[in-house]
C-alpha cells in the first residue's frame, strides 16, 4: 500500500503546502451488529480516505485518520483512531473536531444499524425472518451544528446511482458543508477499486468533474483544491 501511494508524489503536490495545518480524516466502513457473527456494512475499502491521509502527510499536514474496519494497513499518520461502528465514529469525530482545521469525510458509515443486537447466534430456520432497524447518526449534519470557536473546513463524500449531482448539492446545502466530493458507481470508481471518477461540487461554483485517476491522484488534486479554500 505504501508503494502504490507513493507512487502518487508529483512536482505539483510539492508546491502546495498543509504545513502548520490539522486534518482530520475519516475513512473505511462502519460495522453494526446484528448478532455475534453476524454485521450490517458496505464494500467500502477505505482506500479513497487512506489516499487522501497519505497525501496529506506528504504535503506536511498533521492528520489524524479514523479508519473503520478494512482488509488493508492503513498509512503512516500522526494519530490513528480505529472504531468499528457509526456510533463510534461519530464519537470520534465529534471529540477530534476542535482540534483540526479540516475534516474530510471519506468514511462510509451505515445509514441503518438492528434496533436489537442478539447477544447469541440467530439460528437458522425455514421461517423468514424480520430485522428491525433505526438510523445511525448523520455525522456530518450533527458536526455542523456543533458549536466550535474556530469552525474548520468541512469535506464530504457522497455516493450515488442516480440523480448524482441534484442529491449531492442536496446534501452539500443541507449539512452545511464546504464541499463535497460526488462519486458515481461504475467499472473503476468508488468501492474497492484502486481508481476513482468524481465531481467536485463547492457553494455557488459550478461542479468541476475530475477524470478517471488513480485515488492517490485524485487525492492530490483534491487537496489542492482544500489549500486553496484555506
Amino acid at each position: 500500500i505504501k508503494n502504490h501511494f507513493s507512487s502518487s508524489k508529483s512536482s505539483k503536490a510539492k508546491k502546495k503546502s498543509l504545513t502548520g495545518k490539522k486534518i482530520l480524516i475519516t475513512a473505511g466502513p462502519t460495522r453494526e451488529q446484528i448478532d455475534p457473527v453476524r454485521f450490517i456494512s458496505n464494500n467500502s475499502s477505505g482506500k479513497m480516505g487512506f489516499a487522501l491521509a497519505e497525501a496529506a502527510i506528504e504535503l506536511g499536514g498533521e492528520v489524524t485518520l479514523v479508519s473503520g474496519p478494512t482488509s488493508i494497513s492503513p498509512p503512516k499518520v500522526n494519530h490513528l483512531i480505529s472504531i468499528q461502528t457509526t456510533d463510534e465514529l461519530y464519537n470520534a469525530v465529534k471529540k477530534q473536531i476542535t482540534k483540526c482545521d479540516v475534516l474530510i469525510m471519506a468514511a462510509a458509515p451505515a445509514d441503518f444499524k438492528p434496533a436489537e443486537k442478539k447477544n447469541n447466534k440467530i439460528k437458522k430456520t425455514d421461517n423468514t425472518l424480520s430485522l428491525n432497524l433505526e438510523p445511525t447518526p448523520d455525522i456530518l449534519k450533527e458536526i455542523s451544528k456543533l458549536s466550535t470557536k474556530k469552525k474548520p473546513i468541512i469535506i464530504g463524500f457522497a455516493l450515488e446511482t442516480e440523480n448524482g449531482i441534484a442529491n449531492a448539492k442536496k446534501k452539500l446545502k443541507e449539512k452545511n458543508l464546504d464541499m463535497i466530493i460526488l462519486n458515481q458507481t461504475g467499472k473503476g470508481r468508488a468501492f474497492e477499486s484502486d481508481t476513482n471518477q468524481v465531481t467536485v461540487i463547492r457553494p455557488k461554483m459550478r461542479p468541476l468533474e475530475l477524470e478517471l485517476d488513480s485515488k492517490a491522484n485524485i487525492s492530490v488534486k483534491l487537496l489542492d483544491i482544500i489549500i486553496d479554500i484555506l
